[in-house]
């Protein structure tokens, strides 16, 4: 269940980092009150992930959702380069996390 928790949370930081985009600066409020709401809940998820999660592998694996997620998201909605070496080091983080999940003792 603590993984679940712990990918839902990555999910969330997807949201609130791409809502940071629409906020423009906190000065769009629904933007603004939804990417806030996003944060909460990825801070609660990870927070109860890490009841038995080591601390390490449930940080290095949140940021990691976060950080494919928003990148392929980036390239989607807002034209980023999709550069292959690009997309072979988000291989690499992806390899990452699914390494720290087969090694974690949870």
């Amino acid at each position: 269940m603590n993984w679940i928790c712990l990918v839902l949370a990555g999910l969330f930081e997807c949201g609130w980092a791409i809502g940071l985009k629409y906020t423009d600066g906190f000065t769009k409020l629904i933007p603004s009150l939804l990417t806030v709401f996003a944060m909460a809940i990825s801070f609660w998820l990870l927070s109860v992930a890490m009841k038995t999660i080591p601390i390490g592998t449930a940080y290095a694996v949140w940021t990691g959702i976060g950080t494919v997620a928003v990148a392929i998201l980036g390239m989607i909605l807002f034209g980023e380069s999709r550069d292959i070496m690009r997309i072979i080091c988000l291989l690499l983080i992806v390899s990452g996390i699914v390494g720290l999940k087969l090694v974690s003792s949870s």
